[in-house]
């Protein structure tokens, strides 16, 4: 009998019951919600799914994150499973990768056929560099304010990429939930900013088609893109490196096999790599913080101001051009490929069914990609990191 009762304390004290707080539960809450607005609200489940469930995870069993130990014994234990994938996260290694696939997944063609479109993504980075000062203000330092400033870029890989080459190992968590879940909601925060700063005549304008892109010209621009960001800021190699491999891997034409491999199998692969590792960042100990909430408010603050900053240098071109660019292209400069410029889209169609500004929009939206990786190269080189 004594046997049983001693089992079924050892059980009952194994379990999570006796060991979670009341902020561990908070969290399972939180993880149910996002799991909610991936499933059933389809806001960005390829994100949204492995961080939320990473996320439920590390709040139900601690030890998932736990770091490789040496026991009583001397003998060295393994740390836990999730903590073997954040060190990709911790190394830059899963952001660039990402990058690689997203080269691989997108046309540049926009881009080069419209080169203004660099003004465009240039224009909607304003968000990151007041998120930078705004964090300092409140009480971050500079380092710190630096890493949570690329939420404002709505780049989930490039906030995490910078927070780990800045030391900002402790804000790795709120940062890229904020950054994530702000490029899954796009479709919801932007368009009413849009409509705010635009008129319905400029909704309305139809842009000229875009000139066909000749192949050896999609196949040069990753490569003089390449020599030209690296060789000013050397620091965005890992990023910038990865996206253009992965676009020359698409337009070379000789490499069929590593550009699906990129896009597809290597590309998912990571996104679970990366997303249950970040989801697991956000113990109740490190998220539940007055910290978070700062990061998180400075996120959207950032980002409505990218999207604004956008379409208002839009509505500027759209004057010096005579009123042959839409102003709601500008609001794609930031990095959510592609899911900005489809909201041009879709706010443009709004105004006029027959109006089609995607692939108009797609150009600011790489250019953004572009963009917010040389901010955070330009971090890098203030504060000498390499």
């Amino acid at each position: 009998m004594d046997y049983i009762i001693n089992t079924l304390v050892n059980l009952a004290e194994q379990s999570a019951f006796t060991s979670l707080q009341p902020g561990n539960f908070v969290m399972i809450g939180v993880a149910c919600v996002f799991l909610y607005l991936a499933i059933a609200k389809d806001y960005e489940p390829l994100l949204l799914v492995p961080i939320s469930f990473g996320m439920l995870l590390v709040n139900l069993f601690p030890g998932i994150m736990a770091l490789p130990f040496v026991d009583a014994n001397g003998i060295e234990q393994a740390g836990g499973l999730l903590h073997y994938f954040y060190v990709g996260d911790e190394l830059g290694l899963w952001p660039s990768l990402i990058f690689l696939g997203v080269g691989a997944m997108t046309d540049f063609g926009p881009l080069i056929a419209n080169p203004k479109s660099f003004l465009l993504g240039a224009s909607a980075q304003f968000g990151v560099f007041f998120a930078y000062l705004a964090a300092i203000v409140m009480g971050f330092d500079d380092r710190a304010a630096a890493a949570i400033s690329i939420i404002g870029g709505a780049d989930g890989p490039t906030s995490i990429y910078l927070a780990g080459k800045l030391g900002q190992v402790k804000y790795m968590g709120p940062i890229a939930v904020a950054a994530y879940s702000y490029m899954s909601l796009v479709p919801i925060i932007q368009p009413p900013i849009m409509r705010a700063l635009t008129t319905k005549e400029e909704r309305c304008i139809k842009m000229e088609q875009l000139r066909h892109v000749t192949k050896l010209e999609k196949i040069l621009f990753p490569v003089i893109v390449t020599i030209v960001v690296v060789l000013i800021l050397p620091s965005t190699a890992p990023l910038i490196g990865m996206l253009m491999l992965g676009n020359l891997f698409r337009e070379s034409g000789v490499v069929k096999q590593l550009q699906e491999t990129a896009s597809n199998a290597m590309m998912y692969i990571i996104v679970i790599l990366l997303g249950t590792s970040v989801g697991a960042t956000t113990s109740a100990e490190a998220f539940l913080n007055f910290d978070t909430l700062k990061i998180v408010a400075l996120g959207l603050i950032a980002f409505c101001i990218s999207t604004a900053s956008g379409v208002l240098f839009g509505k500027l071109m759209c004057k010096l051009s005579g009123g042959k660019i839409n102003p709601l292209i500008g609001s794609a400069g930031v990095s959510a490929v592609p899911m900005s410029a489809r909201v041009s889209q879709k706010v443009g169609a709004e105004a006029d069914p027959t109006n089609f500004l995607l692939m108009h929009a797609m150009g600011p939206n790489v250019a953004g990609v572009i963009g917010t990786a040389v901010a955070a190269g330009t971090f890098m080189a203030i504060f000498g990191v390499k």
